[in-house]
């Protein structure tokens, strides 16, 4: 009696190389994009800090007495103290604002920043300071409505009508500020105040690389503009 044939299934025996092949093919191209996305991430990261960079060339001054005349200087502001203890970022402000004070460059000074509560006021804090630095109280206009260095820029040209400003403040936000400057049609320089070597000042510089691309992003698809306007005021002539 013959042996029965053996079984053969009708299935074909290339269908399980198949599907993994195509899964395999699925996966490069998944990861192609994926390299792609994080490259183009990484570009507009670089463009946007190196952009803030090309933009100060030339102006931003380490040296008081090559800064050009101007009537008008703006501090960024911050906090006196930080959990604390004294910010070195407010007092390396003020001392670079007394020193071109005190060098005759500018005529007034607008002091910018967040008022947020009667117990933390950085313009009226920082307007104290430099009175006791011997600046006169009536040179010093306080921007209460400065949240961002964007407002700050805007309002210095649409609120208190300067037409040039200099920026006095550590390099990194000089050369952000001189940047928003210009897509704002403000004339600016920058006086680069003394920066902070720390831990504290390398957790300021990394959080100025998101700062920048924020900026780049604000000018050419956001279009922000500033929280609060308001009133035009005059600045003492």
């Amino acid at each position: 009696m013959a042996a029965p044939a053996a079984r053969t299934s009708n299935r074909p025996q290339s269908v399980k190389p198949a599907i993994r092949t195509t899964a395999q093919r699925w996966m490069k191209r998944l990861l192609f994009a994926v390299m792609v996305v994080v490259l183009a991430l990484v570009s507009v990261v670089a463009y946007a800090n190196i952009t803030a960079v090309w933009a100060s060339r030339g102006r931003i001054f380490s040296d008081v007495s090559q800064i050009p005349p101007t009537r008008v200087g703006l501090v960024f502001g911050t906090t006196d103290r930080v959990g604390g203890r004294e910010n070195l970022y407010f007092r390396y402000r003020i001392d670079a604002a007394t020193e071109v004070w005190n060098a005759g460059k500018i005529e007034t000074l607008i002091v910018s920043g967040d008022n947020r509560s009667r117990y933390y006021n950085e313009p009226e804090k920082m307007r104290q300071a430099l009175v006791r630095r011997g600046i006169p109280a009536d040179r010093i206009v306080c921007d209460y409505a400065g949240l961002r260095t964007l407002d700050s820029v805007v309002r210095a040209k649409e609120i208190f009508g300067a037409d040039t400003v200099l920026f006095i403040s550590q390099r990194f936000q000089n050369e952000r500020a001189i940047y928003l400057a210009k897509a704002h049609g403000l004339n600016a320089y920058g006086y680069a105040a003394r920066d902070v070597e720390s831990r504290a000042g390398l957790k300021t510089r990394l959080r100025e690389v998101g700062a920048r691309v924020k900026m780049w992003l604000d000018v050419h698809f956001l279009n922000t503009r500033p929280r609060y306007l308001g009133d035009r005021e005059e600045l003492p002539e």
